[in-house]
């Protein structure tokens, strides 16, 4: 599967953006979708998953209440609208897709298939 996300930007503290990330090639309910994201200097890290179906949700404890993953799956696109951003939040963005048998979500990145090419996100103070 292939896999496209945009919607990056630069955003004041405070402020909202909403990610898309689009799939093409397979079936996009198959695969669990997540959400990763790496700030310079730092390693990568979960964000955000969604179930198959998007009946379940998990997120970082750092993003809790203030980011939400949803996915259209007969748009073959999953979303991560963010809110109340701050500078920590800077980084660029992957989306990714998880094939594995078991519909749960997984932090794990190396659990996940398929990525996409990033979008940066800049919050500035």
């Amino acid at each position: 599967v292939q896999l496209q996300a945009s919607g990056g930007g630069l955003v004041q503290a405070g402020g909202s953006l909403r990610l898309s990330c689009a799939a093409s090639g397979r079936t996009f309910s198959f695969y669990v979708m997540g959400w990763f994201r790496q700030a310079p200097g730092k390693e990568r890290e979960f964000v955000a998953g969604i179930s198959r179906r998007g009946d379940r949700t998990d997120y970082a404890d750092s993003v809790k209440g203030r980011f939400t993953i949803s996915r259209d799956n007969a748009k073959s696109t999953v979303y991560l609208q963010m809110n109340s951003l701050n500078p920590e939040d800077t980084a660029v963005y992957y989306c990714a897709a998880d094939g594995q048998p078991l519909d749960f979500v997984d932090k794990r990145g190396a659990s996940y298939d398929y990525w996409g090419q990033g979008t940066l996100v800049t919050v500035s103070s």
